[in-house]
C-alpha cells in the first residue's frame, strides 16, 4: 500500500468535536483508529490554539482499547514506559520503541518483497492465493504494526467485500488443491 505523503488533518473544535478536513465531517476516536489501521498518518490540531494534540489522542485510543479488555501492550511494557518517564530526559525507551517498530515494519516489507521478487513459485497456479494467505498471516502476527490491522473488526462481519475476498481465496485454494492432486 502506498504511504500518504502528508498526514490526514483532524481539527479539534472548542466543543471537543473532531473534524476531518478531507471529508468535511466529524469523526470519532474509533474513526481515527480506523484511519491509522488503514495506513494513514493523522495529525490532530486544536483549532483555537494550534497545539498539536496527536499524541494525546493516540494515547487515548490505546487507553480505550485497554479499558475494553483488548490488551494492546503487556503490563511489563507499560511498567517500563512509566519508568522511562521517571528518568530525567525520558531515558532510552521512546527511541528504542521507535527503532523496534521501524525494524519490524522494514522486515515485514522486505519479506513481502522477497515473496514477490523472482520467485519461481510465482509461476505455479494458485500462487496468488497462497501469497494472500501469507500476507494475512503476517498482518495477524504483527497485530497491524505495519499500519494495517489484520483481524476482523466489528464491521467486517457484515462487510460484503470481506466475504467476497474470503470466497475468492477459498476458490483459488480449491483450484490449487485440484491442480496439485492432478500432478500426483
Amino acid at each position: 500500500m502506498p504511504k500518504q505523503e502528508k498526514p490526514l488533518l483532524i481539527k479539534r473544535y472548542a466543543s471537543r468535536r473532531l473534524y476531518n478536513t478531507e471529508t468535511s465531517d466529524y469523526v470519532t476516536l474509533e474513526d481515527i483508529a480506523a484511519f491509522i489501521r488503514d495506513g494513514r498518518e493523522v495529525q490532530i490540531i486544536d483549532l483555537k490554539s494550534g497545539d498539536d494534540l496527536t499524541r494525546q489522542y493516540l494515547l487515548q485510543i490505546i487507553a480505550e482499547h485497554e479499558s475494553r479488555g483488548e490488551n494492546v501492550l503487556p503490563v511489563n511494557v507499560l511498567n517500563d514506559l512509566v519508568r522511562s518517564y521517571m528518568i530525567p530526559g525520558g531515558g532510552m525507551m521512546p527511541q528504542f520503541l521507535q527503532s523496534s517498530f521501524e525494524m519490524l515494519r522494514e522486515s515485514q516489507s522486505k519479506m513481502m518483497e522477497n515473496m514477490n521478487a523472482m520467485n519461481p513459485m510465482s509461476q505455479m497456479p494458485g500462487f496468488e492465493a497462497m501469497q494472500a494467505q501469507q500476507q494475512a498471516f503476517l498482518k495477524a502476527m504483527t497485530g497491524g504494526l505495519s499500519g494495517n490491522w489484520s483481524g476482523p473488526g466489528k464491521d467486517d462481519e457484515d462487510n460484503p467485500e470481506s466475504k467476497e475476498d474470503l470466497d475468492e481465496i477459498k476458490k483459488q485454494l480449491a483450484e490449487l488443491q485440484q491442480k496439485l492432486s492432478k500432478l500426483n
